[in-house]
């Protein structure tokens, strides 16, 4: 049995009390989609995006008060003199069989001590929440052929519409929209009216904080932003801190402008950075869930290439200048941002969006028609202020149900 470690009991009342006084206010789908019996799971994913509340409601329902799980915080200062080997290694050795870890990313030696776990500790289950960044394959540790990775999306229109209101409205694949939009649409609107709440999605409804107060919800957005980027940024990607009050600059820019096709030349002068810096750091804003990079159907993905048009990530972070947001951008933003966790998007010669390489669609408003798609098989119009749509036409809000 492994030596018993100072202040270990305190480590496993905290974890009792974290888990007594828990109390979720809703249940995210995402729960159900881990396979909470591998032996080495990473849960990633941007701040502020429910990782930890995903663990600790898995805990909560599964385990309950049972020693067997063991919930340990890395920036929580009781582990701070402790290996997370030993860590592991004393629980295992009294019988533990789960152990989640949270914040990995806060940790030094994360990737070689959890190799280390899971090749001496092979009965021991360790699912693990860190920083949509991290980068598992790098380092002395490749960990990506160990472990299996699960990326939480922010919440989905449906998702939230059913947290403010309490339903329990179903999500539908993609196929089905396309298929039943005009029956899906009316099931829906027969219980809930959608566009009474799309407005305040769009604004502060991507993150599960705005439950804290939507008053108060982008000045937190704002919050997270500056700790990506001054925090997580240099520590975990080698961002040269001196070159954050860019990467803030050009978010600024993408919040003003319209979809953004990138001219690096010009881009890269407006905010000081050479070509290949500037398209590095685009490629760590998408990692991060800041920006959305897309690139022409058929082209190959590279880290110094220029993307072909620029996104953010969310509507939510569109709204933080407080300035007015060009339609077009918003309605593009939320499309791509409901579509991007289950499904690949590039850009097509005609249309706006090209789905999983078969399903071609344009984003627009009212008057919106067919000109640019209409001889494009598996083509569709996802039209904004629509309630109900007609054949191609279908509901811009609907696709956020989705998931």
């Amino acid at each position: 049995m492994a030596k018993k470690l100072k202040n270990i009991d305190s480590i496993y009342e905290e974890h009792q009390t974290i888990i007594n006084q828990f109390e979720p206010r809703f249940r995210r789908f995402y729960i159900d989609e881990i396979d909470w019996d591998d032996r080495l799971s990473f849960i990633l994913g941007p701040r502020g995006v429910g990782k930890t509340s995903i663990i600790l409601q898995h805990i909560k329902e599964i385990h309950g008060i049972d020693r067997k799980a063991l919930y340990v915080s890395m920036d929580d200062l009781l582990v701070s003199d402790m290996r997370l080997y030993d860590i592991a290694q004393y629980h295992y050795s009294i019988g533990g069989t789960h152990l989640y870890i949270d914040e990995i990313h806060k940790y030094e030696n994360w990737s070689i001590e959890l190799k280390n776990i899971y090749d001496k500790l092979r009965k021991l289950k360790v699912a693990i929440s860190g920083s949509s960044i991290m980068e598992i394959q790098k380092g002395n540790a490749d960990l990506s052929r160990r472990s299996v990775v699960y990326k939480v999306p922010g919440l989905s229109f449906r998702e939230y519409i059913n947290i403010v209101t309490e339903h329990k409205l179903q999500a539908y694949s993609l196929s089905e929209i396309v298929d039943n939009h005009v029956e899906i649409a009316h099931n829906i609107m027969a219980t809930v009216r959608p566009l009474e709440f799309y407005g305040d999605y769009l604004e502060h409804g991507f993150y599960p904080y705005f439950l804290e107060g939507k008053k108060s919800y982008l000045r937190k957005l704002n919050n997270v932003l500056n700790l990506i980027l001054e925090v997580d940024m240099p520590s975990l990607l080698g961002v040269d801190i001196s070159n954050v009050s860019k990467l803030k600059k050009l978010i600024y820019i993408l919040t003003t402008q319209v979809p953004l096709t990138i001219n690096s030349s010009k881009l890269s002068a407006s905010i000081g950075l050479n070509r290949n810096t500037l398209n590095s750091y685009l490629h760590y804003l998408d990692q991060a869930s800041i920006f959305k990079l897309l690139w022409n159907e058929g082209r190959s993905y590279s880290i110094l290439a220029k993307p072909d048009k620029l996104l953010l990530h969310n509507t939510n972070i569109l709204h933080l200048t407080k300035r007015e947001i060009n339609s077009g951008t918003l309605r593009e933003t939320f499309f791509t941002s409901q579509l991007q966790h289950e499904h690949k998007i590039t850009l097509p010669k005609n249309g706006d969006f090209l789905i999983d390489q078969h399903i071609t669609i344009e984003v627009g408003g009212p008057n919106k028609d067919y000109n640019q798609i209409a001889n494009l098989p598996n083509s569709y119009i996802a039209q904004d202020h629509l309630m109900i749509g007609s054949g191609s036409k279908i509901p811009l809000w609907l696709f956020g149900f989705l998931y």
